[in-house]
């Protein structure tokens, strides 16, 4: 099950089955399904306090994700994938606007970093950082396929 949540701001994400289908989708090219997946869209204050209170990170970010996997075995089996997507509309904005992307296609970008992290991927190192733009690039042609993104 996928949920949409806002924490503390208005924001409506479009085409949500049309997303929750793409995003099972990235899941289950990797062999796995989604348990419980909430992704929580918030403002950069709520993501900073969130970042310093979890991480002990004092500085702003587009995504966090808290993987709950584990926890949901019995539910769900060992091959599900279950966590908190938090993600900062202010940053998404901003970052879609200093790489001249569109908002949209940021956001979807963001979305599947998420994900991406919940099924094993990491951004610490120079080449995982690369795999992991490889894979965000590989999810948003999926996605072109049904949305036409703005650019």
């Amino acid at each position: 099950m996928i949920n949409f949540f806002n924490e503390e701001i208005k924001f409506e994400l479009n085409n949500k089955r049309i997303i929750s289908r793409w995003l099972r989708d990235i899941a289950l090219e990797k062999g796995l399904k989604i348990g419980q997946l909430n992704y929580i869209f918030c403002d950069d204050s709520f993501l900073l306090q969130l970042n310093r209170e979890t991480l002990g990170h004092d500085y702003y970010t587009d995504v966090i994700s808290f993987d709950y996997s584990s926890d949901f075995v019995p539910q769900y089996g060992p091959d599900s994938i279950s966590g908190d997507i938090y993600i900062s509309i202010d940053t998404v904005r901003h970052n879609a606007e200093t790489y001249g992307e569109g908002f949209e296609r940021e956001l979807h970008r963001v979305m599947a970093h998420g994900l991406l992290h919940l099924i094993g991927y990491d951004d610490v190192t120079p080449e995982l950082r690369a795999e992991m733009t490889a894979r965000e690039e590989e999810a948003l042609n999926r996605l072109s396929q049904f949305l036409t993104l703005s650019k």
